[in-house]
Order: structure tokens, then C-alpha cells, then sequence
């Protein structure tokens, strides 16, 4: 006997035999916008913020567009956008009758954020749970993404509002955890994979962020952040390690001069094989 679940918040026990198990929570899915055709909608998660999910979607999203593929990016981040400011992009995105129309990094990667809704990009945005998550749905409703191979969803930080709607309300074919080696990395990514395990959303791998500086005159690493234990928290839930990426002041500088759309980040090599391809189906 299969059950359809109409909570907001769900439990492995309670999903148990719903029909919508394998594609979210048993929330109905919105309808993208009637000009989209999206063939994998990926996420970009954790369960903490500043370790750099923005950084390793435009990482993933970089790579992909260089494959060929058609790619976009949703800055789901509502309250702190910053993929527009890594690829240069400023001004109004362009709407009309039909939707509203995404805009074009130099690399051919279509993006969507508040920041391009917004009259100034230092504008704040002070807005309750509730809108902050009908904005994100109408990123998929309302955006005319056009035809994409891989569309990547930066996501904020935590498993609050956001995260909810967008596993509940959007077809996500998978995520990726960002962590940083703090010794509180167990209980962070936990957080995040148990809240895509709950929503039944499979997670690719975990990326480590911050792993160690790399001393430009004897190559020396350092790990200012302590030793990582990121091989232990993957293993014990079975999921890859596809990347750890070092601090990188040549990226930082790319990302704060909006020519991000240059770089490639070859330190995720790992988390591109994980990718469900997207022209195989």
C-alpha cells in the first residue's frame, strides 16, 4: 500500500511507502516554466556556512560548460547572492510576458540570483522565511532557463526554509556536501547528508574546502584549520571524498574580480566523475 505525505517535515518512517520516495519528500514537484527543459538539477549544500558552496558550484558549473554542456546556476543563497559578483555580472535581468530571463556569464553559463532582481547589489534583503522561499520557487517557475544540460543550485547555508523547498518542491537529482576541517566537520556534515537522506535525495560526495595552504616559495602545506578527518565522516557514511581543495589566493582573486568564469578548478577532478551525465538518458 503506497501512501502520498502532506507534512511539511517528514521522518525515514513516515516516507515508508510513499510513491513520491524516491524523488523528495512526497511534496508535489512545481512545474518549471513552460520555455525550461532541465535535464539534472544538482545541488550544492552544507550544514554550515562560509566554507564555500558558492565556490565549488561555479567550480562544477565552470567545468561542465567546458564539457560542452549547457549549464546554469540558481543562487538560492536569497540573503547573501554572491555568484552574480564572481562572473562580473551586474545590472536588471530582462523580463517579459513569458518570464524572466536569466543572464549570461562570458563562459556561457546562464544565471539567476536576487542580486539581479534587486536596484542596487549592496541592497539587503530583509525578508521572512516564507518569501525568501517563494522566491526560490519562482528561480524555477518564472526563470526561462531555456534548454540545460546541468542546472546547479547554490544553496545557503543550514537545513532550514531553503534547503526544505527546494528538496521538496524541486526535481533534485543529487547534492554535494561542502565542509571545512574544523573538528566539528562530524556533526556538520551529518546534519546536511541526514537532512538528504530524510528527503530522499542522494548525496554524490563531500568536498573539503580549506584543507591546507600551500607555501608558494618551498611547497610546504600547511593545515591552518588542523588535521582533517574527512576520509573518517566519508567512510562512515559511505559516501565519496571528491575533492579537497587547498586556500588559494589566485581564486579568491578571480571570484573578487568577477572573472571566476576563467577558472578551473582542478582540485574537484574527482566530484566531476560523479556527475550523472546528463546527454546518456
Amino acid at each position: 500500500m503506497s501512501r502520498d505525505c502532506s507534512s511539511t517535515t517528514c521522518t525515514k518512517e513516515s516516507c515508508e511507502g510513499c510513491k513520491s520516495k524516491e524523488k523528495g519528500a512526497g511534496i508535489s514537484k512545481e512545474m518549471a516554466n513552460g520555455y525550461s527543459e532541465i535535464k539534472k538539477v544538482i545541488g550544492v549544500v552544507s550544514g554550515k556556512g562560509g566554507v564555500g558552496k558558492s565556490f565549488v558550484t561555479a567550480s562544477l558549473a565552470n567545468q561542465m560548460a567546458a564539457k560542452g554542456y549547457r549549464v546554469g546556476i540558481m543562487d538560492a543563497d536569497i540573503t547573501g547572492p554572491s555568484i552574480p559578483k564572481m562572473y562580473g555580472l551586474k545590472g536588471a535581468a530582462q523580463a517579459d510576458d513569458q518570464g524572466i530571463y536569466p543572464m549570461i556569464t562570458e563562459n556561457d553559463i546562464k544565471i539567476m540570483s536576487v542580486n539581479l532582481l534587486l536596484p542596487k547589489e549592496d541592497a539587503p534583503v530583509i525578508w521572512r522565511g516564507p518569501v525568501i522561499s517563494n522566491m526560490v520557487k519562482q528561480f524555477w517557475t518564472d526563470v526561462i532557463w531555456g534548454e540545460l544540460d546541468y542546472l546547479f543550485i547554490d544553496m545557503p547555508p543550514g537545513t532550514g526554509d531553503v534547503p526544505l523547498t527546494v528538496f521538496q518542491s524541486l526535481p533534485i537529482e543529487g547534492v554535494f556536501i561542502v565542509t571545512s576541517p574544523q573538528e566539528l566537520v562530524h556533526m556538520i556534515v551529518k546534519k546536511a547528508y541526514n537532512m538528504a537522506d530524510m528527503m530522499h535525495v542522494p548525496v554524490f560526495g563531500v568536498v573539503e574546502n580549506y584543507s591546507y595552504v600551500k607555501c608558494p616559495d618551498c611547497g610546504k602545506e600547511f593545515k591552518i584549520f588542523g588535521d582533517s578527518h574527512i576520509e573518517e565522516v566519508a567512510a562512515e557514511l559511505n559516501v565519496p571524498l571528491v575533492g579537497k581543495m587547498p586556500i588559494d589566493t589566485s581564486f579568491a582573486e578571480a571570484a573578487d574580480a568577477g572573472t571566476f568564469g576563467q577558472i578551473d578548478n582542478t582540485y574537484l577532478k574527482d566530484a566531476y566523475t560523479y556527475l550523472p551525465k546528463a546527454l546518456e538518458e
